[in-house]
């Protein structure tokens, strides 16, 4: 693992797993009010399983912005992996799951992630973090996965447009939080990205 800086006139710091590989996902943490950080669990199972030929990439996001300087974030790292590496990936878990899709969606097609899963989306945290309406604008396979029992956030129409986008949904057995599920996350985004990227 490598600490990084994210360019971008914020304070973002990152830690890049597996730096020598020509492929990276980059990794969106939750809300960083709520403890959100690259070192999130959920962000950890997915750099986990696409180990040991995929590198990715999990950042802190900047002081709070209320939705703006995150995407910014996000930006900034897709940015900074698209001048380093062959193919990029993006994935994101919950609040960094609405960040991760506003993100894609804002990027230029040639610059944006080749394949891009999230993990507990909700509909809308911030007036500058519209999930559902971000998922039109983006040009790439997308993998949105969701807890059944989740009662924390409004996934259901970001589920509902991906599907009728003909995208893939994924729904676990899971809460929000999918507590001990670390594996089964793993299981299912790890091989959506690997096929896509």
């Amino acid at each position: 693992m490598t600490t990084v800086g994210i360019p971008g006139g914020r304070d973002v710091t990152a830690s890049l797993d597996r730096p020598a590989s020509d492929t990276v996902v980059v990794a969106c943490p939750p809300h960083p009010q709520y403890g959100g950080k690259r070192s999130d669990t959920r962000l950890n199972a997915v750099s986990d399983a696409l180990a040991p030929d995929i590198g990715c990439l999990r950042f802190d996001y900047g002081a709070w912005d209320e939705g703006r300087g995150e995407r910014a974030d996000a930006e900034n790292a897709l940015a900074w992996a698209d001048e380093k590496y062959d193919a990029v990936g993006l994935f994101g878990y919950s609040f960094g799951a609405a960040v991760a899709l506003c993100a894609a969606a804002e990027v230029d097609s040639d610059s944006g992630p080749a394949a891009l899963s999230v993990l507990a989306p909700p509909a809308g945290v911030t007036e500058h973090l519209d999930a559902t309406t971000a998922l039109d604008a983006i040009d790439c396979p997308i993998q949105v996965v969701v807890g059944k029992r989740d009662g924390t956030v409004d996934w259901e129409p970001v589920l509902d447009r991906a599907t009728v986008l003909g995208q893939t949904v994924e729904r676990l057995p899971a809460d929000h939080h999918f507590v001990g599920q670390s594996g089964r996350i793993g299981e299912t985004v790890g091989p959506f990205l690997r096929d896509h990227l």
